[in-house]
C-alpha cells in the first residue's frame, strides 16, 4: 500500500515522502497512529501543493536574509567598555550584548546564536564578527569596541 508519511517514521520515511509498505502495517500502526495517510490522488495533489507552498516560503527566507546581509554589512555597532592600560577590557563583549545594542541602536532584531562569536571580545578596537543569516547566508558585523567610563 502506498502511504505519505506526515511524520517522520525511524527506519520508514521522512516526512512528505510517499512510500510504498505493508497493507497492516499502513492500516494498524502508521494511519491509526496518525503517521501517514493513504496516498489517494487527492492527498498526493495536497502534498505537491504543500510542498510548492514550502518552496515559495524557503525562497522568501532566502531573500530576506540577503536582504539583512546587505544592511549588516554596512552597519558597525559601537559598545563602551572599561578598559586597561593595553587596551584590555574588564570582562567582555558577549554575542549578547552585540545583539541588544543592533536591537537598540539600529532597530534590527537578531538572535544572539546567529552571533557566531567563536570568543567573547577582550580588547578595545573594530573586530569582524560573523553572522549566519540561513544555511546559504553569511554576514560579516562590524563591531567597534571604544573607552567607556
Amino acid at each position: 500500500m502506498k502511504v505519505i508519511f506526515l511524520k517522520d517514521v525511524k527506519g520508514k520515511g521522512k516526512k512528505g515522502e510517499v512510500k510504498n509498505v505493508a497493507d497492516g502495517y499502513a492500516h494498524n500502526f502508521l494511519i491509526k497512529q496518525g503517521l501517514a495517510v493513504e496516498a489517494s490522488q487527492s492527498a498526493l495533489s495536497s502534498l505537491k501543493a504543500q510542498q510548492k507552498k514550502e518552496e515559495k516560503l524557503a525562497a522568501e527566507e532566502l531573500e530576506q536574509a540577503k536582504k539583512l546581509k546587505e544592511t549588516l554589512e554596512k552597519t558597525t555597532v559601537e559598545l563602551t567598555a572599561k578598559s586597561g592600560e593595553d587596551g584590555r577590557l574588564f570582562g567582555s563583549i558577549t554575542s549578547k550584548q552585540i545583539a541588544e545594542e543592533l536591537q537598540k541602536g539600529h532597530g534590527i532584531k537578531l538572535d544572539k546564536r546567529k552571533i557566531e562569536l567563536e570568543d567573547a571580545i577582550r580588547s578595545l578596537g573594530y573586530t569582524k564578527v560573523p553572522v549566519k543569516l540561513h544555511k546559504d547566508v553569511q554576514a560579516t558585523l562590524n563591531v567597534h569596541v571604544k573607552e567607556g567610563k
